[in-house]
């Protein structure tokens, strides 16, 4: 079966919780857009539990793809984040180029 991106959703939350952060690192870079919509989900829900240096280097690193999925799951993550640290968020919007959508799915709660 063909990844998609409902698949990848349902497994990045679990798959994250058993992967290290450099697994986690690996899959942002990764040639598979599929992986590393995994990579970047992967905190979702963690509230303040999130790590986020680990989610600010996941994040960063997909804000060039040009890839729809990718600009949606970050502003996705980043809209989530800002319900626990929304100043955090604030400062990475700032700081960082990235797409319209990202920046508005991000920014969403703020």
């Amino acid at each position: 079966r063909k990844s998609w991106w409902d698949t990848v959703d349902a497994l990045a939350k679990p798959v994250g919780r058993a992967c290290t952060p450099e697994q986690m690192r690996a899959w942002a870079r990764d040639d598979n857009l599929w992986v590393r919509r995994a990579a970047v989900l992967h905190q979702l829900g963690r509230r303040e539990a999130t790590d986020a240096e680990l989610l600010g280097e996941i994040l960063a690193g997909n804000l060039d793809s040009g890839e729809f999925f990718l600009d949606k799951a970050v502003g996705w993550a980043l809209r989530e984040y800002s319900k626990t640290d929304p100043a955090w968020v604030r400062t990475f919007l700032d700081e960082h180029e990235m797409a319209a959508l990202t920046r508005r799915e991000g920014s969403k709660y703020l």
